[in-house]
């Protein structure tokens, strides 16, 4: 029986090269399995038949934006995740997205190996190759641009020797990877991080500096879940999407960061993620009001770890899952409404208002109604200061 590879596949020149590559490097038939999570670009068919013109012997299409949004964006809002406290982890939430699929494929094709475009030095390989062990052990891995050599130059030369039917001279100078919760740029004249960023590279964001009429948006959660804009009922992909037309036109999202790869290097990477940072800013400032006090500075450091996790590559492990249900119950009371004003690149809360609201007026005002009890501080203090009060006065001897 002819070993079958299922190939995360694109429809653009490396993948699509790669069918053929895989083919000849080790015998087998490959399946091409595109995934839909919001990137835009061609339609789905013409992708579909594209891998089977170059030589796929099945191609599946599936649309995930839903999936991708409700099972995978959505508990990054939870988690209010930043990576490095500043990247909504725009790339690393599609992976595992990609890998149920193409795992769900080779299982149901009988195919032994998975393969991917990704390079030897990025986090990319790491997303696909630990999510796909972690959901089905006994699949292989192969990257053939990391494993077979086969670089952009050598990929444009087979192309045009077996005649595929793709283009081969149009080249960006960037690398760019995009979906619904927001868009990375990298490589080209940005790999020198002396040099600024240029408005050509943005797409899903307008320049902030531009004078316009600032936006005001209401944004509503039921247990950390957004679920209405301005009133209006909402799904989650909508909620992303309406945020990225309405934060991004006011140039809300851009991010421009030096970070840590998992394999060890630094990298700059600039991202526009506006749906993203509207909903994490209205998040974190709904749990302001809703979380109380212990539980929202242990959920800070959680939120933290389950970002390092997901950036990893980890979305499948123990650890990950374990921390997913810590966050859920964090998030039973974060119900209510945040306002917004999107302005300047900004997204700035200006109200708040919740029925599971911990702020009491009575207890913050300093006027009349006051029913905080002051005269219970001196003691308090006292007491909570004594430790380092006994202490002082031996070291300051």
């Amino acid at each position: 029986m002819t070993e079958r590879v299922v190939l995360a596949y694109s429809g653009g020149l490396d993948t699509s090269v790669a069918i053929g590559w895989i083919a000849e490097e080790t015998g087998a038939e490959v399946i091409a399995v595109a995934v839909d999570v919001g990137q835009g670009g061609e339609d789905l068919d013409v992708i579909r038949k594209r891998a089977l013109a170059c030589g796929a012997v099945e191609a599946e299409v599936a649309d995930a934006k839903d999936e991708f949004a409700e099972e995978y964006c959505l508990p990054a809002i939870k988690a209010n995740a930043l990576y490095m406290d500043r990247y909504p982890l725009v790339s690393a939430l599609s992976r595992p997205t990609i890998v149920k699929h193409l795992v769900a494929a080779a299982q149901k094709h009988g195919a032994t190996t998975v393969a991917h475009g990704c390079t030897g030095k990025g986090n990319d390989q790491v997303r696909f190759e630990a999510g796909i062990s972690s959901l089905a052990p006994d699949l292989k891995c192969i990257a053939p641009v990391r494993d077979y050599a086969m670089t952009r130059d050598k990929a444009i030369a087979f192309c045009e020797a077996k005649g595929l039917p793709i283009a081969t001279t149009k080249k960006s100078p960037y690398s760019i990877d995009q979906n619904v919760f927001g868009r990375a740029v990298e490589t080209g004249f940005l790999e020198d991080i002396w040099n600024a960023p240029i408005e050509d590279i943005y797409d899903y964001t307008a320049n902030p500096a531009t004078p316009r009429d600032a936006d005001e948006v209401v944004i509503s959660f039921d247990k950390g879940v957004p679920v209405a804009i301005d009133g209006e009922a909402v799904t989650v992909l909508q909620a992303i999407q309406q945020l990225n037309d309405r934060a991004g036109a006011q140039g809300v999202g851009r991010i421009d960061m030096v970070e840590d790869r998992l394999v060890g290097i630094k990298s700059r990477e600039v991202y526009e993620a506006p749906g993203a940072i509207a909903l994490i800013t209205a998040h974190q400032e709904l749990e302001n009001v809703t979380v109380e006090r212990e539980l929202a500075r242990y959920k800070r450091q959680v939120e933290q770890r389950w970002a390092e996790l997901v950036y990893d590559g980890l979305w499948f492990s123990p650890l990950k899952r374990a921390l997913d249900g810590f966050i859920a119950e964090a998030n039973e009371h974060v119900t209510g409404d945040i306002r917004m004003t999107l302005h300047g690149g900004r997204a700035v809360v200006t109200g708040r208002r919740s029925e599971k609201s911990l702020y009491d007026f009575n207890l913050a005002t300093y006027d009349t109604g006051d029913t905080f009890d002051q005269s219970m501080s001196k003691g308090f203090i006292e007491i909570f200061g004594l430790s380092s009060k006994v202490a002082a006065k031996r070291d300051l001897v």
